[in-house]
């Protein structure tokens, strides 16, 4: 095995059981033989050597490319012995952070989030095939972190609890006029649309989505009450009653909080009401994986509260209620990873071998974070004015219980 790869691994592995058979033939073991054993072939040299440099980028790329199998064992169960590791304060080898510092000190030029590099950042992910999609997702192809008021339940009625949760949070009202930033294939718009008779204006700039919702308003018979456009949040000059955004402020970047903020500020009436539900970190600051920013998200990043919260306060909002959702992330990343890998052969038709692999790794590694590292979700609801809302959050849970008597 390359000397260098040997250190890196002899360094990083110190409880567990991983087997590395290398180019040659040759296997090596390292751990102390507890838990679940991982087995990995290294076919190629150069596989060994961008391994060595940079782990997090050279095992999920030698992965992709077939230069990495596991044969005993899974991606998760990798993440998780590396993971175990390093939370019990084993680190890797003082040059692999030359990569980590790089990544914090270029995330500026990264996140450089124009109008036109956001449209085409989103089509990179957000415009592969809907068939893909359909492979593990919920019937409503809700593609954000599910709200499981139980453990026991299913995807579909997760999904649906997070669209309760969110609507209970606004304080919704018949037939308010409603925006909805970032709004994917339109789950959300249309179940407030119908739940509430309200107004929805969703947003989008993926042409896949943009024409699944507009498609989905039709069939339902809600394109009076359901409008899908493809536009830039940046664009908009109405005025709204409530405001909601879902999984979209991962991809604004941090040199754009300000202007998001601001924006949501004209967009939202006197007496309005915005929900953001956004992943976020609870570390301090840092930068995008450079696998996820490079194959998965271009443009994307995780923020700290602390990164976010300063913004809202410049823009003359009020923060009126905060909540964490630790693991919720995790359970919806376990139903997405086991319904792809139930249907990975139909990936492979959609795309390839290497593209199932690169999906398998990013399930797998954001399950990872979630469960192991510090990624979570924030949801904080936002107003103009501190007397919008009831005094005591009871009516949060009042609204669920109404809507569930309803069936919504």
């Amino acid at each position: 095995m390359n000397k260098l790869l040997l250190g890196v691994v002899s360094q990083l592995v110190r409880t567990g059981s991983l087997t590395i058979t290398d180019p040659d033939g040759t296997r090596h073991t390292f751990g102390d033989g507890t838990g679940e054993e991982i087995g990995i072939i290294l076919r190629t040299h150069s596989a060994q050597s961008a391994i060595a440099l940079n782990p997090w980028l050279g095992v999920p790329e030698a992965y992709m490319d077939g230069d990495l199998d596991i044969i005993e064992g899974d991606v998760l169960g990798l993440l998780r012995l590396a993971y175990a590791n390093i939370n019990s304060g084993v680190d890797l080898p003082a040059w692999t952070k030359v990569f980590d510092n790089l990544r914090i000190g270029l995330r500026r030029l990264h996140q450089i989030n124009t109008a036109g590099r956001s449209r085409r950042n989103v089509q990179r992910h957000y415009d592969l095939s809907g068939d893909l999609y359909r492979l593990f997702l919920d019937e409503d192809m809700q593609y954000s972190c599910a709200y499981f008021e139980r453990p026991d339940m299913s995807l579909d009625e997760a999904q649906l609890a997070k669209k309760r949760h969110l609507a209970a949070k606004l304080d919704m009202r018949k037939g308010q006029k409603t925006l909805d930033i970032g709004c994917g294939w339109g789950g959300l718009g249309l179940y407030l649309a119908r739940t509430f008779d309200a107004e929805v204006l969703g947003v989008t700039l993926s042409d896949e989505q943009h024409a699944v919702a507009v498609e989905r308003a039709r069939q339902e018979g809600l394109r009076t009450r359901a409008r899908f456009e493809l536009r830039d949040y940046r664009d908009l000059d109405e005025q709204f009653d409530r405001i909601v955004s879902v999984g979209m402020f991962e991809h604004v970047g941090v040199n754009y909080y300000q202007t998001f903020f601001d924006r949501v500020a004209a967009l939202l009436k006197p007496d309005g009401v915005m929900m953001l539900h956004s992943i976020g970190r609870s570390g301090p600051p840092a930068a995008t994986d450079t696998f996820i920013r490079k194959y998965i998200f271009p443009g994307g990043y995780i923020p700290a509260l602390s990164e976010v919260l300063p913004h809202i306060e410049r823009a003359g909002l009020v923060v009126t209620d905060v909540e964490i959702l630790r693991l919720h992330y995790a359970e919806t990343l376990k139903h997405w990873r086991e319904r792809f890998m139930a249907n990975r052969a139909k990936a492979v038709e959609i795309y390839d071998e290497r593209f199932a692999r690169m999906w398998e790794f990013y399930l797998a590694g954001s399950e990872a974070a979630f469960r192991w590292q510090d990624m979570m979700v924030f949801q904080i609801q936002i107003t103009k004015k501190n007397d919008t809302l009831p005094l005591t959050r009871s009516y949060i849970g009042e609204n669920e219980q109404a809507l569930k008597i309803r069936g919504a």
